[in-house]
């Protein structure tokens, strides 16, 4: 597992409070650059949560999980002696995911976020256990989690029981010092103890939505990132096919007031031809007659705008769900007892992250067609597959079938998993959420979209080439962009591999640079805009 790229911006140390972390800090928790500690009203929060199970255990009650089997099994008392074997065999038994493990980045938001989840002081974890396990993820010492294998219902219980075994010193471990080994060598490496269940622990360990919502968060930020640039890289592409911007007159969308797709049109005209940013390009087709463009032109904002409207909705229900007590039964410490209820059921985020995947979708939907007529010289005006000596070269034909194919796998990825139950436990879990897939599924979607529109970017900055050739440049925003997208990839004189090129430009979109190339430029224009209306 190779670790990743340094991030030399972010925090040395964040404070975990169980109440008040962000899908941003989750995601930058997963680069293994900062280090967590737990607030001082956490630990005493945890505190009189585990009080609660001490004296239930020391009076003999009869409570699920905490003297009782699992499951099918809730009715079955289990005696005072067996109670620590019980929580032992609960994580053992559990651990029947398969698949690729999680690669480091995913294993430490997971770890990271089930800690902030203990914090909030409703599962009963002792203290010593909660800190050995953010000693774990200070170390990096991490679990092998198999990918597949959770239901949703009750919790992830098959990927968080393999992150219990490995804290526990059983199964495998990697950290970046010794590389995978058995999870007690590397433990025993780092000077650290594994953990030692005590009565409810293992429940607590493993009841609760951390292994979809972690990868829901990733997959949110992602697409996040993607929305913004995609509006800058389609205004690109308007203008290498000399479409209009009369389309984003600020008043047309105020009469259809959708948030996103206000913002979407504001974008757009941030960037493209205006009186703040003239384009030789706009100037050479004022009066060419054109009385609209195609609708994946015109129809940006509509398009892109429910996608940005789609990601905020989701970002609220994950941010609430990263903030949940998801525990069975749960510990009320404040009333002294425990009620088994269902807050572990995957549900909500399950359900968030099908939608997720079905809006950012779209963007990669309408980004092909535009890389279609980038290509194709009935729509564009420039040379085929935007390539000199068509016939030698190929150009641009594969890397628009490459869209295709990634558009295509996303129109069957986006089936809603969360649509699907099965009975599990011998009906004792009679409907789960099946919010594993949904997250599997919705970074799958995101990981194509994030491609699809770096070709549309290569498709884009290559017709602006050709357009310069014909001494006509482009807004000094959409300059920008290309230069640093040729400071990643030259032009296209002649054919050679893609593949590098489809990457490098990726790779500058999950890092955000495309936004921040023009951002200052959109900043101004807003401003611009803004002492305009004053004005009038």
């Amino acid at each position: 597992m190779a670790e990743p790229t340094s991030h030399p911006d972010l925090p040395q140390k964040i404070m975990i409070d169980g109440y008040s972390l962000l899908p941003e800090d989750l995601v930058n928790l997963g680069y293994g650059h900062t280090a967590i500690e737990i607030s001082p009203e956490a630990i005493a929060r945890v505190q009189k949560s585990r009080d609660v199970i001490d004296n239930i255990v020391s009076e003999g009650r009869v409570v699920y999980g905490v003297s009782t089997g699992f499951g099918r099994f809730a009715k079955t008392t289990i005696a005072s002696d067996k109670l620590e074997e019980l929580q032992d065999n609960l994580i053992r038994s559990h651990c029947a995911g398969v698949g690729t493990p999680l690669p480091p980045e995913r294993t430490r938001r997971l770890l990271a976020l089930r800690i902030n989840i203990l914090a909030k002081g409703y599962s009963g974890i002792r203290l010593e256990t909660l800190n050995k396990m953010i000693a774990a993820f200070n170390a990096s010492c991490l679990s092998c989690i198999p990918e597949k294998g959770t239901v949703g219902a009750s919790g992830d219980l098959a990927p968080l029981s393999h992150l219990a075994l490995g804290l526990m010193g059983e199964g495998k471990m990697w950290s970046p010092e010794t590389g995978w080994d058995t999870a007690a060598k590397v433990l025993a490496h780092h000077s650290l103890e594994p953990i030692r269940l005590g009565p409810k622990e293992g429940l607590a360990l493993i009841n609760g939505t951390q292994f979809m919502t972690a990868l829901g968060a990733e997959a949110l930020v992602r697409a996040k990132v993607i929305t913004a640039q995609a509006d800058i890289v389609a205004a690109m592409t308007l203008e290498a096919l000399s479409g209009t911007q009369k389309a984003f007159d600020a008043e047309v969308h105020a009469a259809r007031p959708h948030k996103g797709q206000q913002l979407v049109a504001r974008r757009l005209r941030s960037v493209l031809a205006s009186d703040f940013h003239p384009s030789d390009i706009a100037k050479s087709h004022v009066d060419c007659g054109r009385v609209q463009d195609a609708y994946s032109l015109r129809c940006t904002p509509q398009v892109h705008g429910v996608t940005n409207d789609t990601v905020d909705f989701v970002y609220g229900l994950i941010q609430t769900e990263m903030n949940s007590a998801t525990d069975n039964p749960m510990v009320l410490s404040s009333r002294n007892l425990t009620i088994s209820a269902g807050n572990f059921h995957g549900e909500y985020p399950a359900k968030a992250l099908d939608y997720l995947a079905i809006g950012i979708h779209e963007i990669a939907n309408i980004s092909e067609r535009r890389i279609e007529r980038l290509c194709n010289p009935s729509y564009s005006g420039l040379d085929a597959f935007l390539v000199k000596e068509g016939g030698l070269n190929s150009g641009f034909m594969i890397p628009h079938c490459t869209a295709a194919a990634l558009v295509s796998e996303n129109k069957v990825l986006t089936h809603p998993s969360s649509v699907d139950s099965q009975s599990t436990s011998a009906a004792t879990e009679d409907h789960v959420s099946m919010g594993g897939f949904a997250a599997r599924k919705a970074l799958t979607v995101v990981e194509h979209v994030e491609m699809v529109v770096a070709i549309e970017l290569l498709a884009a900055c290559q017709a602006l080439d050709l357009r310069k050739e014909e001494g006509l440049l482009s807004t000094k925003p959409l300059q920008a962009v290309h230069a640093l997208v040729r400071s990643v990839v030259k032009p296209y004189d002649k054919d050679r591999v893609f593949t590098e090129d489809i990457e490098a430009v990726t790779c500058l979109l999950r890092s955000n640079k495309v936004w921040t190339a023009v951002a200052d430029d959109v900043k101004a224009y807003w401003q611009y805009e803004e002492e305009r209306a004053t004005s009038s």
